[in-house]
This record gives structure tokens, sequence and C-alpha cells, in this order.
């Protein structure tokens, strides 16, 4: 019996500290669309996380929405590691 795979998604989000009281849900995407919002985020200098449970979760959401209270803590830790990453390139950078 062959395995039958999930179409890839992808979603953006976009948390501006000082205007979003929470990241919010910019784009979402599912096999083409997600190949697209993940090459415009390369392309444009954005960090790429691959978490497939995440994006799933996420994924549920509109555009322009905030993210539900359930995924703060998971999203939380996305962003820290993305900040830290951002961190690490600028300095290499140097």
């Amino acid at each position: 019996m062959q395995e039958r795979r999930k179409p890839k998604i992808a979603v953006a989000l976009t948390y501006r500290q000082e205007k979003d009281r929470t990241p919010v849900v910019t784009a979402t995407g599912q096999g083409r669309t997600a190949d697209r919002i993940i090459s415009l985020a390369r392309e444009h200098g954005v960090p790429v996380e691959e978490n497939p449970s995440l994006a799933q979760a996420l994924y549920k959401i509109n555009p322009g929405q905030e993210i539900p209270v359930e995924l703060y803590e998971a999203v939380a830790i996305l962003l820290s590691y993305v900040l830290e990453l951002g961190t690490k390139v600028r300095n290499r950078k140097k």
C-alpha cells in the first residue's frame, strides 16, 4: 500500500513589536503557492523554518488574522530562533 503524501504547505508570519499585539499570518499556500512563498522569502533574506506540524496549525488561519492564543508558545519559540539566527548572520557580515 502506497502512502499518500500531503501537499507541501507554507505560512508567512509578520510581527512588528511596536504595532502588532501578536504575530499575524500574512500568507498561506500549498503546492506551487507554498513553493512561491518559500522562494520569495529566500529571495528577500527572510528566514525559512520547516516545521510541518506548526505550519499545518497556522495554515487554518486566514491571512490578516492574529495567531490564536493556543499557538503563542510555539510561535514564540520559532520567532526566538529566527531572531537568534538573524543576529548570527549579521555578526558574520561584520
